[in-house]
Parts: C-alpha cells; structure tokens; sequence
C-alpha cells in the first residue's frame, strides 16, 4: 500500500513537471505569443530596439521560437496607429558589434588561483528572441514575409478578443481582461499571426524582423501583457535616441542593467539608417523573476547625464620574464643575494687575521 502511494505521488509530480516544460509560452517582453492549441511555442530570444526622436518612435523586434506549433499569435498594443514593415535582420549583428564587451588583459605579479605552483598540474581553463464586427475596426490586414499582420482599434476587449479568433488569431480568455487597460486609453493593436508559407513547416529559429512606427510624445515599450506569462521573462532592449536614456521605473521586475551606453561614431548600413538624428544609443537588460508582478508598460526618459557605460572583461595572467613568473624571479634573486651575503662575511671572517694575546707578566719568584 505505501509503495503504491509512493508511485502515485512521484507520477503526480513527474506530471507537474512535465506540464512546466511544456506549458506554451503565453507572454514575452513584446506582447502576448499564443500558439495552435495542443501545440507548444517558447521564445528562446528577443531582441528589440526602440527608436525615439521626441514625436515618433520605431521598434524593430526580433523572435527566435522554438517547438512544434505551425501558427501563432501575438499583440502588440501601440498608443497610436502604427505602420507595420519587415525589418533588416542585419541590423542586430550590427547592434551586437556595437555593444560588444572590450577585452582586456591585467598583469598580477602574485602567484594566483590556476597559475603555478597552484595549478593542481592541469592546464585546462573553464569556459565561461476581413471585416470588423462592433467594437473592432480593421485599419488594414497585410502578408509580411511569414506574417500575417493586422492592425485594428477597438473600444471593447471582448468583442476584439471575438475578432482575434474569428479570423485566426486565437488569444486565451484571461488575456482579455489585460487589454482593458489600453482599450480604456484608446491605444490601437498590431495582431500578428505567425504562419510559415509551407503549411506542414513547423515555427523554428529567427524570424524575420517587424519594423513598427507610430506617432509618440513619450517613449514607452509596452511590456504590461508580458505578467501573463508562465515562467520567469527577460527584456533585452536597445534604445535609440538624442541622449541617454532610462527606464522610469522597474515595473515590478529586477531593477533595470545598463550593458552599453554611448554615442555612436558614423554608424552604416540598417543601423546607419534607424540611427541617423537618434545617434546615443542605451542598451538595458532586465529580468522579471515573477512576470505576474508586472505593473504596467515601460516608459523611458532622458538619463541625468550623458556617462558613457562599456562592459570590460579581463583576462588576468601572471606577470612574466622570459617566460620566467616575475615574482620567482624577484623572490629567487632576493634568495641568491641573501646567500651571496651571508657567504661574503663568511668568507671575510675566515680571511680575518688573529690577534695573539698580549704575554704574560713574569711571575715572582715564591720566598
């Protein structure tokens, strides 16, 4: 009998776990992602960049999904109406490049862990994205590479929520009550449907880009859909502008990380052309550990100054001469002349004459 209670509750808890590892994911850091039911979608990346010059604002959003689902649905909510374009795929090579960390080697003089005589003799090292019912208007609907793009208004959550699955971009039931707070603020909505061209293909790797634009007073990415999610999300985010910029507040995650800040110096090509008037650019990093705690979208401002920000990874090594650690070199010569030294007064007292004692005094004959 306890052996049966025992195998029941390690199915149970195999079983918990299996629904952890597959559960789709329904949020990442730009919108909502819903995927074919009994199918499985996860974002293994995101990359986004925000671009903003002071009265319109451009994201470019890049996913790499993995899984078995053939279509999938996400939603972007915007404060105004938005043109929708593919992007260039080139320009987050060029971002990476841009940001990427500075290299460096620091000399020790010290013996330290992993150098000799602390080695342990092993020389291995570690190694460290149709028509419109009430309540919804359709601004227009277009195919964009593997997506089909819709851009809608709508003055009821519930009845956008009705369109979005009437015309397959299907959303779950709890999603509808997180849009209320942009239908009240009268924002509009870019629906995309992921739909490879192959109808048996699977959604698989990097998506081609979306180059979104919209008119903005503020900067703001919306990440307020995102506390739908099943496990813990992360954002990664590159923002363009005339300065610095920085999250408001940290919206119910891990306070914000500046990786990168700086001027750019004569960008070319796709980041050339997205920069061109917006040359500071500010790349953050943020985990949400608890997306349910999400509190709203991120708005950004101008930072308190313009402090240029670069990551620097060092490569320590030992400080050597000839091939030779310094410090033994240093510590043995210390060593030689020591008993250099100490021989030369050996030597010298060797060498020393010795000095007879005075002779004695006659003694007196005894009486």
């Amino acid at each position: 009998m306890r052996r049966a209670r025992t195998l029941t509750l390690l199915l149970a808890l195999l079983g918990i776990q299996l629904g952890w590892l597959l559960a789709p994911a329904y949020a990442c850091g730009c919108g909502a992602m819903v995927p074919d039911p009994a199918r499985r979608i996860a974002v293994a990346q995101e990359q986004s960049v925000l671009r903003w010059d002071g009265r319109r604002e451009e994201i470019v959003m890049r996913l790499t999904v993995t899984g078995d689902a053939r279509h999938a649905a996400w939603i972007m909510p915007v404060p105004h109406r938005a043109g929708v374009r593919l992007g260039d795929p080139a320009l987050f090579e060029q971002l990476a490049r841009a940001v990427a960390p500075v290299h460096r080697t620091r000399y020790h003089f010290w013996p330290a862990d992993g150098d000799w005589p602390f080695d342990g003799g092993d020389g291995a090292a570690g190694a460290p994205l149709p028509g419109a019912g009430a309540g919804v208007g359709v601004v227009d609907r277009q195919r964009l590479g593997p997506f089909d793009v819709a851009r809608l208004t709508a003055t009821d959550p519930d009845a956008l929520g009705t369109w979005l699955h009437d015309h397959g971009f299907a959303l779950p039931d709890r999603l509808r009550t997180a849009l209320q707070p942009y239908v009240d603020r009268h924002w509009e909505y870019v629906a995309v449907r992921l739909a490879p061209r192959t109808e048996r293909t699977a959604l698989h790797g990097a998506l081609d880009p979306l180059h979104l634009t919209f008119a903005a007073d503020r900067p703001v990415y919306p990440m307020r859909l995102s506390r739908l999610a099943r496990t813990p999300q992360s954002l990664g985010l590159y923002v363009l502008a005339a300065h610095r910029m920085e999250p408001r507040t940290a919206i119910g995650g891990a306070p914000p990380r500046v990786v990168f800040a700086g001027r750019l110096a004569r960008p070319s090509g796709a980041l050339g052309g997205l920069a061109a008037g917006t040359p500071y650019l500010t790349a953050l990093d943020q985990r949400f550990p608890e997306p349910a705690r999400i509190s709203g979208d991120h708005e950004l401002r101008r930072a308190a100054a313009d402090t240029p920000v670069q990551q620097v990874f060092y490569e320590d090594r030992l400080r050597e001469v000839a091939g030779v650690p310094a410090w033994l070199l240093t510590v043995g010569g210390g060593l030689l002349s020591a008993l250099a030294a100490a021989a030369l007064l050996v030597v010298r007292h060797s060498r020393r004459p010795v000095t007879a004692p005075p002779p004695l005094p006659p003694s007196e004959p005894l009486g």
